[in-house]
């Protein structure tokens, strides 16, 4: 018969497994309103009160999937443009760089490296982004 502790540590490991995309996205809508909405916006449309004061036309994020990915939302190219520190290089635009921001602001109190809390976040908020394409 099998102990109330492994029933117990199954199931936490299950609500672990499940919650997780819940967990990610809700922290990805905090870090997305906090870093990118001033200039993408709420809705994520290019509409933030900071869009104006730039000398580019800030993208509208909900219809990466459409116009970057044929209809699928292109992950990998989204979390390579919010890091912006190797494969793409600050956006060619004048974006910041999350990548680095989030390193150097990285603190842990369990242990993660700072390169572990900013893929963190920068992880949720690519899920976010994945949840409001059109």
């Amino acid at each position: 018969m099998r102990k109330v502790s492994d029933i117990l540590r199954v199931a936490v490991s299950a609500l672990a497994v499940l919650t997780a995309p819940a967990f990610a996205e809700m922290a990805g809508e905090k870090e997305y309103m906090v870093a990118c909405s001033g200039c993408h916006g709420e809705s994520g449309m290019g509409d933030g009160p900071l869009a104006g004061l730039l000398n580019i036309k800030t993208p509208n994020l909900t219809t990466l999937a459409a116009e970057k990915g044929e209809g699928k939302f292109p992950f990998e190219w989204v979390l390579w443009m919010v890091d912006g520190r190797k494969i793409i290089r600050a956006h060619g635009s004048t974006m910041p760089i999350w990548g680095e921001r989030y390193q150097a602001s990285a603190n842990s109190q369990r242990g993660e490296t700072a390169e572990m809390v900013a893929r963190g976040r920068m992880l949720s908020l690519v899920y976010y982004l994945e949840t409001i394409q059109q």
